[in-house]
């Protein structure tokens, strides 16, 4: 039957099964096409929202680069190799990461990961003194592995599966520390995060809290945030005013830490344990 059609025939315009086919089959198709097909299959109920959401996330990740979804290092939490196990300790305990780098004479000197689970398993309330257990935890903190910002994110979820390994730091073309990244970063991006039951609602960046006060995802493009509130934030090192907002509290902040930037006053109103998705701002004018 398919010599019956026409050799010039577009091939946007095959059936979708035909496309379908095309697409697993030969020569890898353009990413779009694949795109459309996907698509297609969800608008003839094929596969659902969640599955399509996946397989887009999936196409899409190899065109990301490490850099794109990394925790920049100003929102890390580190270990440093001189504190002691108290102050590590607690550092484990508010954060609740798992893992954590540890940094040695420098802030560009990472000597090694440390798993939270290790930490617990020296059995911190023995009767070591501080010394004998320095030397214990020196003995538990694991190789790090390092990757350059460049690296495509597909090909890093290879490496993290085939190293089993979950967690990287991230470094310059000058070998400076940039930021980590986590193989959760990376499936996130595939699978999406896992929020509430309204994540499917369309959310504005901007909206009225209906208190005289706006509540701004941290996704907002900063030239947008700038238009709405008449400031003049750079985007020259952060594309979003999360990443503005998270740089100015030089630490990953709760829900309900507070901070004034440019006469606005900033309170997080939705965060994890490694980034801000919102936030509730209120001018000096506001009630």
């Amino acid at each position: 039957m398919s010599d019956d059609r026409p050799t010039s025939r577009n091939p946007g315009k095959k059936s979708f099964l035909e496309r379908l086919g095309d697409a697993f089959t030969g020569e890898p198709r353009d990413k779009d096409e694949l795109l459309a097909i996907v698509q297609e299959a969800h608008q003839n109920e094929i596969v659902d929202d969640d599955s399509l959401r996946i397989m887009q996330g999936a196409i899409n990740v190899s065109d990301l680069h490490v850099r794109d979804i990394m925790i920049p290092r100003s929102q890390m939490v580190s270990l440093e190799h001189d504190e002691s196990i108290k102050e590590w300790t607690a550092k484990v305990v508010s954060s609740g990461h798992s893992r954590f780098p540890v940094l040695g004479e420098s802030n560009d000197e990472v000597i090694g990961v440390l798993l939270a689970k290790d930490l617990l398993s020296l059995g911190l309330t023995a009767d070591f003194n501080e010394e004998e257990m320095q030397k214990a935890v020196g003995s538990i903190v694991r190789d790090v592995t390092f990757v350059p910002e460049a690296k495509r994110v597909n090909v890093l979820l290879r490496d993290f599966r085939q190293n089993r390994n979950h967690m990287a730091i991230v470094v310059d073309e000058y070998r400076g520390i940039s930021g980590l990244v986590t193989i959760e970063d990376v499936l996130e991006e595939i699978v999406g995060e896992i929020e509430d039951e309204h994540d499917d609602e369309t959310i504005d960046n901007i909206a009225s809290n209906g208190n005289g006060g706006f509540i701004v995802q941290a996704l907002t493009p900063i030239d947008d945030f700038n238009d709405h509130f008449n400031t003049q934030f750079s985007d020259e090192e952060f594309d979003t005013i999360g990443g503005v907002i998270m740089h100015n509290f030089g630490r990953v902040p709760k829900r309900d830490d507070t901070i004034e930037l440019d006469d606005l006053l900033i309170r997080v109103t939705t965060a994890d344990n490694r980034r801000v998705k919102a936030f509730e701002i209120k001018t000096e004018t506001t009630d």
